[in-house]
């Protein structure tokens, strides 16, 4: 998230202000959230609350060994952020653990190792997943088929039984309950040759298409750009990262769609399945790890759809939002550097 300046002095942020930002920042997210409910179940709120307990226990560890402050750095609400977004990008059939390692790798390792709130050089959600994709890669492909073609949705006891005890219920297996994302799937099987075409009609795979991206994937990623459109609106985030990362994956996923429809998707799967609308509006607009000149927000952006665009087309990842974010926060000093404006009265050299 990207917020704007304030417009005239004093430009100090107060913990107020942030807390205020960081409650948009939530309500703006609630749209996504009650659409990832509605497809895929009570495992989204479980691991909304294990992130959510597990940030605030941890944050609130570390700074009192750090021997700062605590009521007032919990009550701005940023650790309850980064635990939502990684919450939300974590699979819903995700067992407790895995949650609560990603988070505490987000909140420990990508934040307060390098000093907390507004010196961190990396996303710390991405961080966290990025530790538990790595580390753990068969729980984090554990997604339920949606809500809307799924014979067998879990309830609310048996998916708590399922994410906090790893029971299954009765006269059910894991692939009975579990399949893989869009994405994946279709990675698999251009892997083995098959063209699109026969992938659109596979009996195991031809109901997880919607009708422009996943069966289910593209509402979510609808409600969460109808919340970043609003952040937008209120001045919140700046234009310039989201605009960056939609059009040059949808310029780079359209020429090679061009070029062969049946070995490349269309613009619309790339941008309306995974998390794009996620990645675009609020992970990729933090204040902190993302480029900070107008030019460089650009660049920033664009190249966080570029490296998605590679990472999914040819990458080991079917979805490579988390790695393309921290690789662009790698280069956002880098573009900071070249992209800043000229003094006023100066002309600008670059």
């Amino acid at each position: 998230m990207q917020f704007n300046s304030a417009t005239s002095s004093p430009h100090m942020m107060r913990d107020d202000g942030i807390s205020q930002l960081m409650l948009q920042l939530l309500f703006a997210l609630t749209p996504g959230a009650i659409a990832m409910f509605y497809f895929f179940g009570w495992g989204v709120v479980f691991n909304l609350i294990v992130a959510i307990s597990t940030a605030l226990i941890a944050e609130a560890a570390v700074l009192r060994l750090r021997q700062r402050e605590i009521k007032n750095t919990l009550l701005d609400l940023s650790a309850v952020v980064t635990a939502c977004l990684l919450a939300l990008a974590l699979p819903p059939l995700a067992p407790w653990w895995l949650t609560l390692v990603a988070t505490l790798f987000a909140i420990l390792l990508g934040k307060h190792l390098y000093g907390g709130l507004g010196f961190n050089p990396f996303n710390p959600a991405m961080v966290g997943y990025v530790v538990v994709m790595i580390s753990f890669p068969r729980e984090m492909t554990f997604w339920l088929l949606p809500s809307t073609i799924n014979p067998a949705a879990l309830g609310f006891i048996d998916s708590f039984n399922l994410t906090f005890f790893s029971q299954l219920p009765a006269a059910m297996s894991w692939d009975s309950i579990s399949s893989a994302t869009l994405l994946d799937g279709i990675k698999n099987h251009l892997s083995q040759g098959h063209l699109l075409s026969s992938i659109d009609t596979n009996q195991q795979l031809g109901n997880l298409f919607g009708k422009l991206a996943g069966n289910g994937w593209e509402w979510i990623n609808l409600c969460y750009l109808a919340g970043g459109l609003w952040l937008f609106k209120n001045r919140i985030i700046d234009w310039r990262i989201p605009l960056g990362l939609i059009s040059s994956l949808s310029l780079l996923s359209l020429l090679f769609y061009l070029i062969d429809s049946e070995q490349y998707l269309s613009p619309s799967t790339h941008l309306l399945s995974g998390g794009i609308m996620l990645a675009a509006f609020f992970i990729a607009t933090d204040p902190v790890s993302a480029s900070t000149t107008p030019r460089g927000r650009i660049i920033f952006g664009a190249g966080i759809g570029v490296f998605i665009y590679i990472i999914r087309q040819w990458g080991g990842y079917p979805d490579g939002i988390a790695f393309a974010v921290l690789l662009m926060n790698m280069a956002a000093p880098l573009i900071d550097y070249y992209t800043v404006p000229a003094a006023f009265g100066k002309r600008d050299q670059s």
